[in-house]
């Protein structure tokens, strides 16, 4: 894809989430950016709540990109999903902030968070993921 979605919509003045660029979310193997509003609106009022910067990892992937890193084929990531680095946070806080902002989707793993707008859910990604969102 030559230009990402929003910059066929429209002006990067158009982009109303001023905590996130939209290259952070866009695919970082082709640029390609899923442009989702309510998902950005949720994200946002996440990182408002949070008061703290957050760390996107991954948003959205192309299906290749998805591919090559191993994703789950019908993987959230093909629309919009993120999964945000841990540092920094309190990770209940962290998780809390994301499903208030009314985020159904975790992954909870050892150095991330993955959180999405799909069907209700949760999985960790290891046994020492597990075991340190139990404590």
């Amino acid at each position: 894809m030559e230009k990402a979605e929003h910059e066929r919509q429209g002006s990067h003045a158009e982009w109303r989430w001023p905590n996130f660029a939209p290259a952070e979310m866009a695919c970082r193997h082709c640029g390609e950016l899923y442009h989702w509003p309510r998902f950005m609106d949720a994200l946002q009022s996440a990182r408002s709540a949070l008061e703290r910067p957050v760390r996107i990892l991954s948003a959205h992937r192309c299906s290749l990109h998805n591919a090559r890193v191993g994703g789950a084929p019908r993987s959230q990531h093909l629309r919009l999903a993120v999964d945000i680095s841990l540092h920094g946070h309190d990770r209940h806080a962290l998780h809390t902030a994301l499903r208030e902002a009314g985020f159904t989707g975790f992954g909870f793993y050892s150095t991330f968070i993955h959180a999405d707008l799909g069907p209700r859910r949760s999985w960790f990604g290891n046994s020492k993921a597990r075991d340190l969102w139990q404590r």
